[in-house]
Order: structure tokens, then sequence, then C-alpha cells
């Protein structure tokens, strides 16, 4: 389902589109698609972001998985490409984990990355 056929697809496991289709049942999140953006900052250089979304931009492009949307914006994209976004439950939490292969470093939190 993306739009943009020249950087690798961005994937989603069962378990994170599972997930996001159980928030997807909460009042305040009805109808809304899972934003991935990367900013600038974190202790490696980027960070990850998730947001739901009741609207595609323009500049979006969207993946798709047993029902369920995932949006990334084109300036994300360049740094996320052939990335795969899981869902994880752990002693010490539970959280959406993004396994991206442009990263050239993390954090230990996994919320940051450097490319090189």
């Amino acid at each position: 389902m993306s739009e943009n056929a020249t950087l690798p697809a961005i994937t989603m496991t069962e378990r994170a589109a599972q997930r996001i289709r159980e928030l997807q049942a909460m009042p305040e999140h009805r109808d809304m698609m899972l934003r991935l953006a990367v900013s600038g900052g974190g202790c490696s250089g980027y960070s990850y972001g998730f947001s739901f979304d009741d609207e595609k931009r323009p500049d979006d492009n969207a993946y798709g998985r047993d029902g369920v949307t995932l949006l990334v914006d084109e300036v994300s994209l360049g740094l996320l490409g052939g990335a795969e976004v899981d869902y994880v439950e752990e002693m010490t939490g539970s959280s959406f984990v993004v396994r991206n292969p442009n990263a050239t470093s993390s954090c230990g939190c996994g919320n940051s990355f450097a490319v090189g």
C-alpha cells in the first residue's frame, strides 16, 4: 500500500497490527491511523515518535497490514526505508519498536538512533 516506489517499504509485524487495532477500539483513537515520524534529538541524533492521526497528508506514505494503516511522512521515510515496526511486551513494559536497517547505532532505550 506504499505510494513511494523508490525507497524500501516499511513493514509491520502481526503483533504491531494487532496492537494498533486494540488501540483503535478506544473512543479517542477510533478511525485513526498510527503515525511514525523521525525528529532530530534524542541521545543518538534522531528519535522515533508514534502518534495517532485522523488524516493522511499529501507528503505521507501509507503502509497497511491486517486492516490497519501506518503513516510515514516523506522526510522520515528517507531515514526509515526498509524498517520493520513491531510491538513487544517485556517485564519492563511494552512498546512499539522500530527495527531500522539505516541506523548505524542506537541508544539503550531504542527510541533514538544515528545514521552513518
